[in-house]
């Protein structure tokens, strides 16, 4: 049997009104295309991966509200709070040179032009005009990384390393 890897796209942190609607927080740069309506999502329920297609989606204050095919009651999904939202490795589109998906880049290893290991990135932040990754030390707080070119050098997904310029004051 083929195996079928699955990355997460966003959590459903409540319902919204009485007819079905979930309130998504998105963790994905392609929203858009993942939520559309008729796009196919995961949520994982007892280790097994259930598809739900999206009938409805619309942005509300920051959130997704979704509803999926045949729900039209808030009682049939107040099960799903808390629940992660998944896609299929398959329904992944091939990214240009220089863009990652956020799960090729959270857990690899930061270190700075001389090769010293700064730290994991451990979470990515939207600020709007460029991403922030936010990195776990070995010992101190967290390191905010800009992702402009001036810092990052270099992304080998396949070896989970990045390499960026230590701008001065970026570690202070």
């Amino acid at each position: 049997m083929e195996t079928v890897n699955y990355f997460k796209i966003g959590t459903i942190v409540n319902t919204h009104g009485i007819r079905g609607e979930l309130k998504v927080k998105a963790i994905t740069d392609f929203a858009e295309e993942r939520f559309a309506k008729g796009a196919t999502v995961y949520r994982l329920v007892d280790g097994k991966y259930l598809p739900e297609k999206i009938a409805k989606a619309r942005m509300h204050k920051g959130m997704w509200l979704l509803t999926f095919d045949g729900v039209t009651n808030i009682n049939e999904v107040e099960v799903y709070k808390g629940q992660e939202l998944y896609v299929s490795e398959a329904d992944r589109d091939e990214l240009a040179d220089g863009e990652y998906y956020y799960s090729d880049i959270v857990g690899c290893t930061v270190k700075d032009l001389e090769g010293q290991v700064i730290g994991r990135v451990k979470e990515i932040m939207e600020t709007g005009a460029n991403d922030v990754w936010v990195v776990k030390r070995p010992a101190g707080p967290d390191a905010l990384i800009p992702v402009i070119e001036d810092v990052v050098k270099d992304v080998n997904v396949s070896e989970q390393t990045i390499v960026i310029d230590v701008l001065e004051g970026l570690l202070d």
